[in-house]
Parts: C-alpha cells; sequence; structure tokens
C-alpha cells in the first residue's frame, strides 16, 4: 500500500513538474535527433531556420557561428535608428556564404550608445536603447555560451558599431580563458570595422565627402539602399529634393545600389580573409 502510495506521489510530482515546464518554456521538444520531415530552406540566418535545419547544417559541415552586433540610435534625419542591424543584414549573409561553413546568429541589436540618467552620446535623442557596458559583455558570454553548448566549433564576433568593439574582444578572449578543452574558439574580428579602407576604397572610386556631421554617410546609405531603400527614406527624400549626402548625390539610384552591393562584398572579404586565419590560428 505504501509502495502504491509512494508511486502515485513520484506521479504526480513529476507531472506537475512537466506541467511547470512546459507553462515556463513550452512543450517538451521532440526526439533531438528526429528526422526532418521537409525539404531545409536555402537560407544562412539561425532565426529564419527550424531548429532541424540548424541541426542538419551543423552536420553537414557548418560549425562556424558569426555573432553580429548593430545598435539602436539615432543617424541623422535620413536613416532609420536600427541602421547598423540593416547593414549586418547584407553583410553577414555574404561573409557566412563566402565562408561557406558558417551560420549566422540573430544580430544583437541592444548594444552600449552612451549613459542613461543622465544621458549621454546617441541617448540625447529619442529611439536610441543603451546597454551599460557590463550588460552587454554578460548578454555576449551567454549568447556566445549556448552556441558553445551546440556544438559549433568557431563562434566569430564582429561589430558595425564603434562602441562595440571593446566589449565584443573583452568577451572572446574571456571566454577563450575560460573553457581550453579546445571544443570552441571564440574569435573577435576588429578588421571588420576597419572604415579607413573603406574611405579610400571610396576614393579610388571618385566618392569623395565633406562630413555633414549627421551621424550619416554614403557607405552606409549605399548598403542600406541595397538592403531597404525604405531604411534610407529614399522615396520621401527624392521628394523634397534631399536624395544626397555629404555632397555625394545618391541619384541614380541603380547606380548607387550596385555600388552598395560592392561594398558589401569588400566588406565580406576583408572580414573572411581574417576569420580564416583566426580559424587556423593555434593559441
Amino acid at each position: 500500500m505504501r509502495k502504491t502510495l509512494l508511486l502515485i506521489v513520484v506521479a504526480i510530482t513529476v507531472g506537475v513538474t512537466v506541467g511547470f515546464q512546459a507553462a515556463k518554456f513550452g512543450p517538451v521538444n521532440p526526439d533531438p535527433k528526429g528526422p526532418r520531415p521537409i525539404e531545409a530552406v536555402d537560407t544562412v540566418f539561425i532565426e529564419d531556420m527550424t531548429w532541424m535545419e540548424v541541426r542538419d547544417a551543423m552536420a553537414a559541415g557548418k560549425d562556424t557561428v558569426i555573432v553580429a552586433t548593430g545598435g539602436i540610435e539615432q543617424n541623422g534625419p535620413y536613416l532609420v535608428a536600427g541602421k547598423h542591424n540593416v547593414v549586418l543584414r547584407g553583410t553577414t549573409e555574404a561573409i557566412a556564404r563566402k565562408l561557406g561553413n558558417a551560420l549566422v546568429a540573430p544580430i544583437i541589436g541592444f548594444v552600449p550608445e552612451g549613459d542613461i540618467d543622465p544621458p549621454t552620446v546617441h541617448m540625447k535623442y529619442p529611439s536610441t536603447v543603451s546597454l551599460t557596458e557590463d550588460t552587454y559583455r554578460r548578454l555576449l558570454v551567454d549568447v556566445c555560451s549556448c552556441y558553445r553548448t551546440h556544438g559549433f566549433k568557431h563562434v566569430v564576433l564582429i561589430g558595425d558599431s564603434g562602441g562595440n568593439q571593446d566589449g565584443m574582444k573583452a568577451v572572446a578572449a574571456e571566454l577563450n580563458a575560460k573553457w581550453k578543452d579546445g571544443k570552441t574558439k571564440f574569435s573577435f574580428i576588429p578588421e571588420y570595422y576597419n572604415y579607413g579602407s573603406l574611405k579610400s576604397w571610396l576614393e579610388e572610386r571618385g566618392i569623395k565627402q565633406t562630413d555633414e556631421g549627421l551621424h550619416d554617410d554614403f557607405a552606409m546609405e549605399a548598403m542600406m539602399l541595397s538592403i531597404d531603400p525604405s531604411s534610407v527614406r529614399m522615396k520621401q527624400r527624392v521628394a523634397a529634393g534631399k536624395f544626397k549626402i555629404n555632397g555625394v548625390d545618391l541619384a541614380p539610384v541603380e547606380k548607387t545600389v550596385a555600388l552598395g552591393k560592392q561594398i558589401i562584398d569588400f566588406r565580406a572579404e576583408i572580414a573572411v580573409k581574417e576569420i580564416r586565419k583566426a580559424s587556423s590560428r593555434t593559441e
């Protein structure tokens, strides 16, 4: 009788626990090794994939994941607050496809943008969302740790904004020091954010700018136009006669879009070269 009662109590306890977990995290997942019932889509973005597609992509050799940080900040009167996140949709895809063995983590859109209270830097303007440096680094640690748990061999950190760089460098070093079992390497790629080389590349093609102080430039506009024209308010600016930046006309738009794609390719090539170096480097 006591044994029967004990089994009943255990069953109730397990049922309550499972019910609580289901309520908190959702239904219990299916077999992690179960077969995928449908064809996979052609994408490198993890957030656009099913868990089975990610699993099977990894099994097929995609052992690198790109963790990219953008930002939500003021970007002058013409560009959306998510400027860096828009650009990263283009550059991270190009990098992943050129590497051939990489997937792209959901772009981290919240980064340090200035003190919150009292506000400094970008926080002086509406739309901006800022993190403290400590919160930012803790977020990066957790995200990167998840991909180690899932079995990625190389976690690559790149940032599309200046305030993102120090935190990524520090986190990569911290995680490499924490885990020395050879399972996962963490690499920060500062060369991705080399706007000096991009400026020279543009000037070689006749694009010379006069800074208007708008936190905006031709390279950003060209890349964003090639990804999402609405993100630079193209229609509204054409109507207002303001379809130019830093003294450079953005019309004809077809020419600027073509340059935007070339800029993305240029930046991706630099990043790919450095990622391959980092991947083969023995620490």
